[in-house]
């Protein structure tokens, strides 16, 4: 079987994609897409290259659809280095290849798209600190469930003390980055 990721373009991508999955008709693509708003004629358009302009909101439904991320779909990064494939960009996406397009919408740090402006070299920076927050926010929340069970758990004496004590030390690292990184966010103007 072929492999989705690369594929010649967004269409064939989200056939070869769709039949990987399973699902063997635009019909089956379009019954897997919850709420139904999108029509296996519409499907069909979009596979075969008829229909190149998408919403954002059907390429977001079809990907959810597949349990794949959106970059998948749109570029082909099954050959990182191939050029990005869609029609109908601007010239600024011109010699973009497929890893750079993805490090560029997903706004990776360390991806291989560099930003080329302040304002988007700031813009990437916050949307990664943002990230790290909200993964740092839900290691706190997990980290004091594991220290009041700890707690609950261990006398004074017991030899678990000291994977209290180190329970107890990430907590605190964990809440300190937290805070960093919340207050860097709040003076960009981010509401948390």
């Amino acid at each position: 079987m072929a492999d989705f990721r690369s594929e010649s373009s967004l269409g064939a991508r989200i056939r070869t994609a769709r039949r990987a999955r399973g699902l063997r008709t635009a019909r089956d693509l379009a019954d897997a897409i919850v709420g139904g708003t999108l029509s296996e004629a519409i499907i069909e358009n979009i596979e075969t290259g008829r229909k190149v302009s998408l919403d954002v909101s059907q390429l977001l439904n079809i990907a959810m659809a597949l349990r794949v991320p959106l970059s998948y779909l749109l570029a082909p990064l099954g050959e990182p280095e191939r050029p990005l494939d869609l029609p109908n960009l601007s010239q600024a996406f011109e010699g973009m290849t497929a890893i750079e397009f993805d490090s560029w919408l997903t706004a990776s740090k360390d991806g291989s798209y560099r930003p080329e402006s302040i304002e988007e070299r700031n813009a990437t920076s916050e949307l990664q600190a943002l990230r790290e927050w909200s993964a740092l926010t839900r290691e706190v929340a997990r980290l004091q469930t594991m220290f009041e069970l700890e707690t609950a758990t261990m006398s004074s004496a017991d030899a678990g003390d000291a994977l209290l004590r180190t329970t107890e030390a990430r907590l605190v690292d964990a809440r300190r980055e937290s805070a960093r990184l919340a207050s860097y966010l709040e003076s960009a103007g981010w509401k948390l």
